[in-house]
């Protein structure tokens, strides 16, 4: 029985969030939600020159998401479960990390604004890879525009992801150390974590290890 009706996963760029939201939906018969980031022409421009375009890359995702997630709370009576690929705190997340302090106070206002009207996730759920496959994955997937990220900008994001979610109030987070399985491969591991997210768990902060 899935006690939660509404589970957003978060992590690393590569990390899984997609592939296993979609493995997800389908066996919960549940309403999908995936990140619309493909046709965001501020994306590649940040890569190339980041100084630049991320305040107008963080407004164009967070603007995405608040339409998105608003949808949310109109759930379809037949599928009472949804699962996405992102929370809209990743905004909060990411331009803390891209944007200098004038633009991430304004950043901050707009987002105080936009998210108190959304719908909380039932179950926050991060997949905590280790950096070395993060940057393989982001090598094997091909995405011209991710192959020069820095290592120290993952590091970044990590680190404050990580804080976030500790400081999340009146939320159920469970950060999963995924401990370099391979969730589309490794049928045991996928079966230890679908066990550890349809487990019912109070507010808080959950750590588990597979």
């Amino acid at each position: 029985m899935m006690p939660y009706g509404y589970v957003a996963l978060e992590g690393l760029i590569g990390a899984g969030k997609t592939t296993l939201a979609k493995r997800l939906a389908a066996e919960w018969d549940a309403e999908l939600v995936l990140e619309e980031f493909a046709d965001n022409p501020f994306l590649p421009r940040f890569y190339m020159e980041p100084a630049r375009y991320a305040f107008s890359l963080e407004l164009s995702f967070l603007a995405q998401r608040y339409h998105q997630l608003k949808r949310v709370g109109e759930r379809n009576l037949f599928q009472p479960i949804t699962v996405a690929d992102y929370s809209i705190g990743k905004s909060q997340v990411f331009a803390s990390v891209t944007l200098p302090p004038d633009e991430l106070a304004l950043f901050r206002d707009l987002y105080a604004i936009m998210y108190a009207g959304l719908p909380r996730p039932d179950l926050l759920v991060y997949l905590h890879t280790p950096m070395a496959m993060v940057e393989q994955r982001i090598r094997s997937r091909g995405r011209s525009y991710e192959q020069h990220i820095a290592t120290e900008y993952l590091a970044s994001l990590q680190e404050r992801y990580l804080d976030h979610l500790r400081k999340l109030p009146m939320v159920r987070v469970l950060v999963v150390d995924i401990n370099g399985h391979d969730l589309l491969k490794d049928a045991d591991a996928y079966a230890r974590l679908l066990r550890m997210i349809t487990q019912e768990r109070g507010f808080g902060h959950h750590v588990e290890r597979l």
